[in-house]
């Protein structure tokens, strides 16, 4: 195993957000350079790069190429910090005991999503909810939600949860029942802060702990057995 590159660029799901800011950033700062002040113009002019710069580093898109040589091991789908590993009884698809591993995400970390595992896509649903902190658990189950399970070939299903935490209006979805999730590509997007839950069979190997940072598509999280 190993990484083949990581380069940084833009996501897409950014792109029309940052120009839109910029012309924004614009409108609002001719008038101020016309009309007011040099100083509040200067503070403006600040706070608006500020900003933009902001944005714009929320919406980078590291480009990351994972080479893995156990089709089996679980890739961290996204980048942020464990806050859960514990069995817990997952009732929306599984309805048994599964063990879930959940990864929180700042606003400061990257919030693309990758498929953790390559395998068929079974289920691709989105939910309606509350937008509570993504940090508390019931934000697993009443915040906005998508849900996405994938079977590998060996016939062993695991699934993959994006919610929307309190800053987080909305989840972007790629995956599509029916197709196939393939590793170093994207399952979705949520912005602007967030948590992602996986949920594995009970005798997954974990590598992780809680408190661990970790970075999608280059941290493994764990293994499941053949």
């Amino acid at each position: 195993m190993g990484r083949k590159k990581r380069n940084l660029r833009i996501h897409r799901e950014g792109r029309n957000i940052i120009v839109g800011l910029t012309f924004l950033i614009f409108i609002i700062n001719v008038p101020v350079y016309l009309y007011v002040s040099n100083w509040i113009f200067a503070i403006t002019l600040l706070l608006s790069a500020a900003l933009l710069v902001f944005v714009t580093y929320f919406f980078r898109n590291p480009v990351r190429v994972l080479e893995v040589d156990d089709p089996n091991f679980i890739i961290a789908p996204a980048d942020g910090r464990v806050v859960v590993i514990e069995p817990t009884e997952e009732n929306e698809y599984f309805h048994e005991k599964r063990l879930q591993v959940s990864i929180f995400m700042s606003p400061f970390n990257v919030h693309a999503n990758w498929y953790p595992i390559e395998g068929t896509i079974l289920v691709s649903e989105h939910q309606k909810g509350r937008h509570q902190g993504a940090w508390l658990p019931k934000s697993s189950t009443e915040n906005e939600r998508s849900l996405v399970v994938i079977e590998t070939p060996n016939k062993v299903q695991i699934a993959v949860r994006q919610i929307a935490g309190a800053m987080a209006r909305r989840i972007v979805t790629y995956a599509k029942a029916t197709k196939q999730a393939h590793r170093n590509e994207h399952l979705g997007f949520i912005k602007f802060g967030s948590r992602v839950d996986m949920y594995l069979p009970l005798d997954t190997q974990i590598f992780v702990a809680v408190g661990e940072s970790v970075r999608g598509n280059e941290t493994i999280i764990g293994r499941i057995k053949e």
